[in-house]
């Protein structure tokens, strides 16, 4: 009991160190919470809105379950009698392997088609009735037909059969409702059935709506009882069975992310089980593919939140061992005391581990709480530092956060219980030794662990970049490359290495000012450089703690706009437009011939005739230059197997050739600045004037050895080449790719480049030929895509593809990786301002507390209290403003060296434009507002605790 009171009175002495040592334990364990949260929560939510797109695209209901197997046994044995039951068992097993409930399920049964003519025919109808037509069987008949005339069968017993049938089927039929017909079975004993259809039916939707009976998939049938179809066929074996059928409409609403392995296993049960066993089998489920794509994205998400959370983590560990270790500081004197009148190691280490493990506790309490509230900002982040209001994440708290938070807990407490353990082994005499040797050189810069760490990332970054540069020269994708998932650490170790090589050498520029001005130096920052360069090892923790944050600001700021700015720029330059369409082109091109039409293989050269040109008619092209909301519209002619001949060798090979016409495209396109040597206006008008001006790439140009002025020769098959001449070299243009697209085809095994020539449209379609050309279309301000789809409807365009830059950047915005990226950058760029306010704040603080007698000193000897002001802050600027700026600096180093490392996040063969790091000037002023606050913050608390110093109080302190 006195060890507890002993605890308590002691936490209660320092409650706003507790408080500030819980709120970094309370972080920490919502941060490691929320990532299977966040990771659950939004990967549920895409599934979901992919299985609705799905039933947009398909009109099919995402948990479509259908099952066909024929029977190819030509009698009803008891073998396939038994193999039936066992089907129909199985089948109602379905539901439970999935895991989902069964919203709708029927079957049906099928027989042979028969010949069908009426009752009363005469032998010559007949012989000229071409009607056939099966009996079929479908569960819960009553419910899911719509009786449109007559009534509903009725099972009978003596021979007869009545039937619902549809008045299609029966206008085939030529006869009647009422009216008997005859099913004729096409087998030896030409058996005979008597129907009488008794009802025409057809589609009931409201009957259904999740699996609606479909009358046209089967308008040949006559829809009997399913009892009487069983007694009759199935046991009885009156005619042969052709088609078995089961279809189901799963609950995919419950389809959460543990259940997608039973679902998919389901699927591969299913098959299984049905292949061979009756007959041929198909299984039909729409959603299979959608959801087996998200087999293993929970467990790549979580390896990558954790590599982007990785330096935030950091930095809170060192938050949470500088708060551990100024409580400690401030009690080794009570520490060395006890030690020094016989208290033992362990039994002090056992206070302070009560002490820990209640702060952990409380952490624990409200950590997965806090947890699930980042989860719904990383939900509703659009961008860095951007938010919308986006439907809230569904997120409650599982076993698995609760476990992470637990692991993080533990972990934190024997982080924090490092520097009591350390203070445990120090004496009273040893306290003292080390109070007076504070300008002694740290552990950090003895060991070297500076330029371990910083040699360290720099290495792994250099065998990064070689392979990288492996995949894009060999035209690998970037799922090649294994890359370690501790590489994403290495901006946070290098950012730490970095600062402590930078204040390896500080205190001696501090030293170098002391001494460059002694004579001249007011009092108060004479006192300052003094105190600084004396006692380095002080200020330590605190510069490295804020350099540790700036620089972590800066770079999660950086890397969020990095990838939001490429993948945007990505999409707008593949597309090239903000819309990119096709439409229908009339032609004499004559119908595709079937497989049978087709000549067979050596057949002899009379039978092949040569390839006709197909001529097309262009559609009228002002109807794009009326459409409301559209600035400009150009025609882009693309032939991507085209062929060139240049060069006095006469170099020749497959190019992409695109037709344009340059005012209209340079008003249209969409080209990033950067990529050209001159703005790509100034390329088009240097090809206007010369109607056989052409620009080719610079691949096609080393290739053939080409440069501006030389002659180039192009067609395509079938055509003549017509002469053009190179007025330019370019590296990009709009929409085209100039990366390598597949291994092995060039040289040293090296993958072949592609080329690319651009000339005037006019010129081809006059020297070539008119071929179906693609249609740009650049949005005036404030126009919706969706204003022009509806004209393109009204106006009855024909479009055969469209790509649109507006609705590919949503997408883009909503995947789940990218909101990750987005929303852990932001919440750490603002839980690393936060903690370095608290930490910033914390040190001071008590570093002020500590210097109470100096103070007290001072002002005793009569140094006014503005001299002592600016004492204050001249040493807030030569501590915490210079961390601030050199975490500025090593943000940058940082962001130039490592932001490329989310390169390996895009395909590498399509990575066009090349990846750039892109700064934003909002960013800064952001970091540099929120420091400047927090130092303004501090130096006024600071100056108001140091105003409510009492001169006599501190000298009695200091003789105490």
């Amino acid at each position: 009991m006195a060890l507890w009171t002993m605890i308590l009175r002691k936490m209660a002495n320092n409650k706003w160190l507790q408080l500030n040592l819980w709120l970094g334990l309370t972080v920490c364990v919502a941060l490691f919470s929320s990532m299977p949260l966040y990771s659950e929560a939004i990967l549920q939510r895409t599934l979901i809105k992919e299985l609705q797109q799905v039933q947009q695209q398909s009109g099919v209901y995402p948990g479509y379950v259908r099952i066909a197997t024929s029977v190819s046994s030509s009698k009803m044995d008891e073998k396939t009698i038994q193999a039936i039951a066992k089907a129909d068992r199985f089948a109602a097993t379905i539901p439970n392997r999935a895991g989902l409930a069964a919203m709708s399920y029927y079957q049906q049964r099928f027989t042979q088609k028969m010949k069908v003519y009426g009752a009363d025919a005469d032998e010559q109808e007949r012989q000229y009735q071409k009607t056939a037509g099966s009996f079929k069987s479908l569960s819960d008949m009553e419910k899911r037909v719509k009786l449109v005339e007559g009534r509903m069968p009725v099972d009978r017993q003596d021979g007869l059969f009545e039937a619902l049938v549809t008045q299609k089927f029966l206008f085939a039929a030529k006869r009647g409702l009422g009216e008997e017909l005859v099913l004729e079975s096409p087998e030896a004993d030409r058996r005979t059935f008597r129907v009488i259809p008794v009802g025409i039916i057809e589609t009931d939707p409201a009957a259904d709506p999740y699996l609606p009976y479909l009358t046209g998939e089967t308008e040949d049938s006559f829809l009997i009882p399913f009892e009487q179809f069983e007694r009759e066929f199935v046991m009885g074996g009156k005619a042969r069975l052709t088609l078995l059928e089961w279809r189901f409409a799963l609950n995919y609403e419950q389809l959460a992310l543990d259940k997608i392995e039973p679902f998919t296993q389901a699927g591969t049960d299913i098959k299984r089980y049905f292949r061979g066993r009756l007959g041929v089998e198909e299984v039909n489920m729409p959603a299979i593919e959608t959801v087996a794509s998200y087999q293993g994205k929970q467990e790549k998400l979580d390896l990558m939140m954790l590599s982007l959370y990785a330096p935030v983590m950091l930095m809170l560990a060192f938050y949470l061992y500088m708060t551990a270790n100024l409580i400690i500081e401030r009690q080794k004197t009570e520490i060395s005391v006890l030690r020094s009148r016989g208290a033992s190691r362990l039994q002090i280490m056992t206070a302070y581990v009560i002490e820990s493990v209640t702060l952990g506790i409380a952490a624990l309490a409200a950590g997965p709480f806090l947890g699930v509230w980042f989860t719904g900002a990383l939900g509703a982040s659009n961008g860095f530092l951007e938010f919308v209001q986006r439907s809230a994440l569904d997120v409650s708290l599982t076993s698995t956060a609760y476990k992470i938070a637990a692991i993080t807990v533990g972990g934190a407490i024997l982080l924090i219980l490092i520097p009591a353990f350390l203070a445990t082994k120090v004496t009273i005499v040893g306290h003292k030794q080390q109070m007076a040797r504070l300008s002694q050189t740290s552990f950090w810069h003895k060991a070297g662990v500076d330029l371990v760490l910083v040699g360290l990332s720099l290495y792994l970054l250099y065998n990064f970049n070689r392979r990288q540069e492996d995949l894009k020269r060999l035209a690998l994708d970037s799922d090649a490359l294994q890359l370690d998932p501790l590489l994403f650490l290495m901006p946070a170790i290098f950012a730490l290495g970095g600062g402590l090589l930078v204040l390896r050498v500080y205190p001696w520029l501090i030293r170098l000012v002391y001494l460059a001005g002694r004579r001249w130096w007011s009092p108060a920052l004479y006192s300052s450089l003094v105190q600084i360069s004396r006692s380095s090892g002080q200020y330590l923790t605190i510069k490295v703690f804020l350099i540790m944050t700036v620089a972590t600001g800066l770079f999660s700021a950086n890397a969020a706009r990095t990838i939001n700015d490429n993948m945007e720029s990505k999409i707008r330059y593949a597309i090239g437009a903000d819309i990119a369409l096709v439409t229908k082109w009339e032609s004499d091109a004559p119908p595709p011939l079937s497989t049978e039409a087709m000549p067979q293989a050596g057949g002899g050269s009379e039978s092949q005739t040569e390839a006709r040109r197909v001529q097309y008619t262009e559609p009228p092209f002002h109807t794009f230059e009326q459409l409301d909301g559209v600035e400009s519209v150009a025609k882009v002619f693309r032939k991507t197997d085209a062929r060139f001949s240049a060069g006095a060798s006469g170099t020749s090979g497959k190019t992409e050739l695109m037709g344009i016409d340059t005012m209209a495209f340079g008003s249209t396109a969409w080209m990033k600045g950067g990529l050209l040597s001159y703005p790509i206006n100034s390329y088009l008008n240097l090809i206007a004037p010369d109607p056989k001006a052409v620009l080719i790439s610079r691949s096609l140009a080393d290739k053939a050895k080409l440069k501006p002025g030389d002659p180039i020769r192009v067609n395509w098959d079938g055509l003549d080449q017509t002469q053009l001449t190179v007025y330019g070299i370019i590296d990009y243009w709009p929409s085209w790719n100039p990366l390598p697209a597949a291994a092995g085809d060039g040289d040293n095994g090296n993958a072949a480049l592609p080329h690319l020539v651009v000339g005037h449209l006019g010129t081809i379609q006059n020297r070539l030929a008119v071929e179906p050309y693609e249609v740009w279309l650049k949005l005036a301000p404030g126009a919706s895509s969706q204003l022009v789809y509806d004209q393109l409807e009204e106006r009855k365009v024909p479009v055969t593809s469209l790509r649109d830059a507006t609705q590919e950047l949503i997408r883009s915005v909503n995947d789940p990786f990218r909101m990750a990226i987005n929303g852990v950058m932001t919440l750490g760029f603002v839980i690393s301002m936060l903690i370095c306010f608290f930490g910033f704040l914390l040190f001071w603080l008590l570093t002020l507390s500590g210097r109470s007698l100096q103070y007290g000193v001072l002002r005793a000897m009569g140094l006014p209290f503005r001299q002592m002001i600016g004492m204050l802050v001249s040493e807030q600027l030569l501590t915490s403003g210079a961390a601030v700026v050199i975490g500025v600096f090593i943000g940058n180093a940082t962001s130039e060296l490592f932001v490329p490392l989310f390169e390996m996040s895009f395909a590498t063969a399509d990575q066009v434009p090349p990846f750039e790091i892109t700064y934003q000037l909002s960013d800064y002023l952001q970091l540099y507002g929120i420091v400047g606050s927090m130092l303004a913050i501090g130096l006024l608390v600071l100056g108001y605790k140091l105003s409510r110093t009492r001169i006599a109080q501190a000298l009695r302190l200091g003789e105490e």
